[in-house]
């Protein structure tokens, strides 16, 4: 009888110890993450100037587990989940020895990265869509990787070796940055949009239907799948 006792023992020692290490570093990081983001906002609000006065700028502290920062017309939403999670067994990072060697380093938190137009913040158009576009993975040794969009996910892909810093984050940072800039808006296909009821224009000023995304309908070769 005792042994199946001492198992769940062990097991709640090793397992639940291990996702409360992993929980700590997470948080400590998308701390110093809310940081780096105010700091770039501000840098970049500084050096634009009073170029246009109609370009806006802003960090937003939402919460204890969501910061958001507009930069022009997007929005960048930054939203550490609180569940400690194990890599998948396909996923590439099982090929190499420092998780081959110790299991437990497949443990992580996430912090995901997605991308709104500010304008469906703005008047608060709840059927638009926003996009994943990178998610950040932290162990309890504060080694990283991203997996996203275009540099996003092969800039940051070292998990064996790469720890993270406030230099990483601020590369990170400035990285989803740029993917959202050349991330363009493009009209949804005519049929999608083609028919319209009068209460949802004199209703909902054509929210309920008519919902906004920066790729709609569309697949664009160069914008790949976020993989492994």
């Amino acid at each position: 009888m005792d042994e199946p006792r001492d198992l769940i023992l062990n097991m709640i020692k090793e397992r639940s110890v291990l996702k409360q290490d992993v929980y700590a570093c997470t948080k400590s990081v998308f701390e110093d993450l809310k940081t780096t983001l105010r700091e770039v906002v501000d840098e970049i609000r500084e050096r634009f100037g009073e170029t246009d006065s109609r370009v806006e700028f802003y960090f937003k502290e939402k919460g204890e587990y969501e910061a958001e920062v507009k930069i022009a017309g997007d929005v960048l939403v930054f939203y550490m989940h609180t569940n400690v999670f194990q890599f998948d067994k396909s996923h590439s990072v099982w090929q190499s020895s420092y998780l081959r060697d110790n299991e437990l380093n497949g443990y992580v938190g996430v912090i995901n990265i997605y991308n709104f137009l500010a304008d469906s913040l703005k008047y608060q158009r709840y059927n638009d869509f926003g996009y994943m576009i990178g998610r950040l993975f932290v162990n309890k040794d504060n080694h990283f990787m991203v997996q996203g969009k275009r540099q996003l996910g092969y800039l940051f892909n070292d998990f064996m070796n790469a720890t993270i810093t406030k230099e990483q984050l601020r590369s990170i940072v400035e990285s989803a940055i740029i993917y959202t800039l050349g991330f363009d808006l493009y009209t949804p296909p005519y049929q999608a949009v083609q028919e319209v009821t009068l209460g949802e224009i004199e209703a909902a000023n054509m929210h309920l239907r008519m919902a906004t995304g920066k790729r709609l309908g569309f697949k664009f070769s160069f914008d790949d799948e976020i993989g492994d």
